[in-house]
């Protein structure tokens, strides 16, 4: 950041001296005006050489710059730099090109943020920022994330990242999978998560003490409720996730160690993208990858392994391993 930031110092510098018309700057003087303003910032700094400044000045006159019209006056031995037209000045010119790309590449990126909570504002300023810089020019498509534009639920974002925010109670309608009537739910929220392209909401049900969840596609009505909000301060969301895979949590149930081996063609897939953050290599050899992760079992935890089919064997430990085979012979009945 300090290099970034002696650059502009630098510029405005020169940009200082290229515009004064009561002193002529030759190169050392403007080498030293240089190292002056770097100094001011950082007295620790060494400063730049001549071929640094000359980069310098090379680049304000490119188009990746800002094009400027200098002048290099002979006189006598030497020359001195001005600008043509003295009235120019850097602070007074649109972006640059290499300005113009930085901004369509934060454009691109913005885009993907569009309908998330708190980000409605996108829709009114990427507009303004392609017609002000007339950047429509770039319309490839370089980057994109994984989401599902049809997903239900994702109306409630907003609504409730200002609950979790200004810590405002709900009276949220809800209606689980399990169930054939709604119901209503005082819920006091406190984390939104994404897991598998689907939204869950985390905080505290009526009097009910331990942490419960909430998918959003499965919310029908959100409303503000007149009763107290019961505070989250003592609720580290990061220390809460470590254990699991997924959103899924018994808060009795402790993390076990869970042996597995992939197989030699998926061992890479499972290097470089780890199941969990604990996974640890046992031994990887020819036969295959041997690993371990140390978590609490859950749903999600046996459907993601399940995903992996004969890829993934289960070794350890052995109500585990028995809990997935009696899935596994479940699921072969659906071929019968």
């Amino acid at each position: 950041m300090a290099i970034i930031k002696n650059a502009i110092i630098r510029y405005q510098a020169l940009d200082r001296c290229f515009r004064n018309p009561g002193r002529r700057f030759y190169i050392d003087d403007l080498l030293e005006i240089c190292n002056e303003a770097i100094s001011e910032l950082d007295p620790n700094s060494s400063g730049i050489k001549r071929r640094q400044l000359y980069d310098d000045i090379t680049f304000m006159e490119s188009s990746q710059g800002w094009n400027i019209p200098l002048e290099r006056i002979k006189d006598g031995r030497k020359k001195y730099f001005r600008y043509e037209d003295l009235s120019f000045s850097i602070n007074n010119q649109p972006i640059n090109d290499l300005e113009a790309e930085q901004l369509k590449s934060a454009m691109m990126v913005l885009r993907r943020f569009k309908g998330m909570p708190q980000f409605e504002w996108i829709n009114e300023l990427l507009p303004k920022l392609d017609d002000t810089f007339k950047l429509s020019n770039h319309s490839d498509n370089i980057i994109s994330f994984d989401r599902n534009e049809f997903l239900k639920g994702t109306e409630h974002l907003t609504p409730l990242f200002n609950a979790i925010l200004y810590k405002q109670t709900l009276q949220i309608t809800y209606q689980s999978f399990k169930s054939d009537t709604e119901q209503k739910i005082v819920f006091h929220p406190y984390h939104l998560k994404n897991y598998n392209n689907r939204w869950f909401l985390f905080g505290k049900s009526g009097s009910y003490e331990n942490l419960t969840n909430l998918a959003l596609d499965r919310i029908k009505d959100i409303k503000n409720s007149e009763t107290q909000y019961l505070e989250s301060s003592a609720i580290d969301f990061d220390e809460y996730f470590e254990d699991i895979i997924g959103v899924s949590k018994l808060l009795e149930e402790k993390p076990i160690k869970i042996e597995l081996q992939a197989t030699q063609k998926l061992a890479p897939y499972i290097k470089t993208k780890p199941l969990h953050g604990s996974q640890k290599t046992i031994i990887d050899s020819e036969d295959g990858y041997r690993f371990s992760i140390e978590v609490i079992p859950n749903f999600e935890l046996e459907q993601l392994l399940l995903s992996y089919g004969e890829a993934i064997k289960i070794l350890g430990p052995s109500n585990f391993k028995e809990k997935m085979k009696l899935r596994v012979i479940t699921q072969l009945e659906n071929f019968d």
